[in-house]
């Protein structure tokens, strides 16, 4: 079981608290508004479809661990280095990093023996009716509802690292040195995928 799972009700309650008061932007609510609306799965969507957080509620929870890692990575990164980024920015990074996920899943049937006898249970696939990629495309979806700058753009467009696509691979190294918010976003994903999540078992 991961490290941090809670009820999706709760992690629903605790991801608007944060985000209405953390993200001020002109277009923020419209957003919101979007998430909590039945147009959208956010709140009841896995993160992926069997590694980290591949149960209902798991997109929402794991975007929260994102924004408790990258809080915790940033000041290190400030009294180290002098980078710095305002609460909202931090927010808008990790918050929404992955909205290409929402709409993204389906669930489907499959049979499975449980001592000795075949059961159809449940399980995530994938229909990507937008396919625009995957850190561009939550870049994409935000940008239809407000203004991102630079470094949040970079930031969630590169924030899969270098486990990008081979085509994009190149790109990967100089944004995150142009960019400092995207490396600590790659580092927050990272960690709370692998540590708080349960991939590694």
């Amino acid at each position: 079981m991961p490290l941090t799972q809670s009820t999706p009700q709760l992690n629903k309650e605790r991801f608007v608290t944060l985000y209405q008061s953390k993200i001020k932007r002109e277009g923020a609510d419209d957003l919101l508004r979007f998430l909590l609306s039945e147009q959208s799965d956010f709140f009841a969507a896995p993160a992926s479809t069997r590694f980290h957080g591949d149960y209902e509620g798991g997109l929402c929870e794991h975007s929260l661990n994102v924004y408790e890692c990258l809080c915790d990575n940033m000041p290190r990164l400030e009294k180290r280095y002098g980078f710095h980024y305002e609460e909202e920015s931090l927010a808008i990074a990790a918050l929404l990093h992955d909205l290409c996920k929402v709409n993204f899943y389906k669930t489907e049937m499959r049979n499975v023996k449980k001592n000795g006898v075949w059961e159809a249970v449940p399980y995530y696939t994938i229909e990507d009716n937008l396919p625009y990629g995957h850190g561009e495309k939550s870049v994409y979806i935000i940008s239809g509802y407000m203004k991102l700058t630079r470094d949040e753009a970079f930031a969630i467009r590169y924030h899969m690292g270098f486990s990008e696509s081979q085509e994009n691979i190149g790109n990967v190294g100089k944004a995150l040195e142009m960019f400092p918010l995207a490396y600590g976003l790659c580092c927050a994903d990272m960690e709370a995928s692998y540590y708080m999540e349960g991939v590694i078992k």
